[in-house]
């Protein structure tokens, strides 16, 4: 009877623990944090140009953010910070952060203060510099990325980031369109969504809801 009464205490302990274990693992929201960041948002409706996302693939990549609890991400192309503002406030409830690259000095600068003004410059590392060269450079590990540079340069930025994205992770790449929907991804997005299909390891579809975004997750490490 005692062994019995031992075992219940043990096993119960475990699902307690268990329990506080996941509880500390589920996204949070802050509601101060989330009014101000849709207010921002609100105000700045269909004013995203200069190469920014619509708001419809902001969502998405914030979505995927929060279902999969990822925490630590890298943005290969900044603008002005429309996707940024989407990605932070996703990893603003859970725990992560966000680097975030930018060539260009204007956008680079414009970016800050929207990520000022939309209250999430905590949760994001703005960087001024060449992607081609600082990505090979990022020691990683990450969990989420999104590319939106370059388009001829896609295949390659994934090349580099592959072995710093963690199993489970997810790669997402803007501009990008399946051929199966009767017209192709040309240049750089078609050799980079040929590249990361052929990938076994990799399980990848695309959203053709917005501008297009391939949804790459791993699977494995090879």
């Amino acid at each position: 009877m005692r062994k019995n009464y031992l075992l219940f205490i043990i096993v119960a302990s475990v699902m307690v623990m268990i329990s506080l274990s996941a509880l500390s693992q589920v996204p949070k929201s802050n509601p101060a944090l989330d009014e101000k960041v849709q207010k921002f948002l609100d105000s700045r409706s269909r004013q995203w140009r200069d190469m920014n996302v619509p708001e419809i693939d902001g969502k998405l990549l914030h979505d995927i953010i929060v279902k999969n609890n990822y925490k630590s991400a890298l943005e290969i192309g900044t603008s002005t910070g429309h996707s940024g503002i989407w990605i932070a406030w996703a990893l603003s409830k859970t725990g992560g952060k966000l680097i975030t690259i930018d060539i260009d000095e204007g956008r680079h600068k414009e970016a800050l203060q929207n990520f000022k003004e939309a209250g999430l410059s905590d949760y994001i590392d703005a960087r001024l510099a060449d992607a081609h060269v600082l990505v090979k450079q990022l020691k990683g590990p990450f969990d989420f990325v999104f590319s939106d540079a370059d388009k001829d340069w896609y295949k390659n930025y994934f090349i580099d980031v592959d072995p710093k994205l963690k199993v489970g992770g997810c790669f997402t790449a803007h501009n990008v369109y399946d051929r199966s929907y009767g017209y192709g991804s040309r240049g750089g997005q078609g050799a980079f969504l040929d590249h990361v299909k052929s990938l076994p390891n990799y399980e990848t579809t695309v959203n053709s809801q917005g501008g297009g975004v391939s949804i790459s997750y791993k699977k494995a490490d090879k």
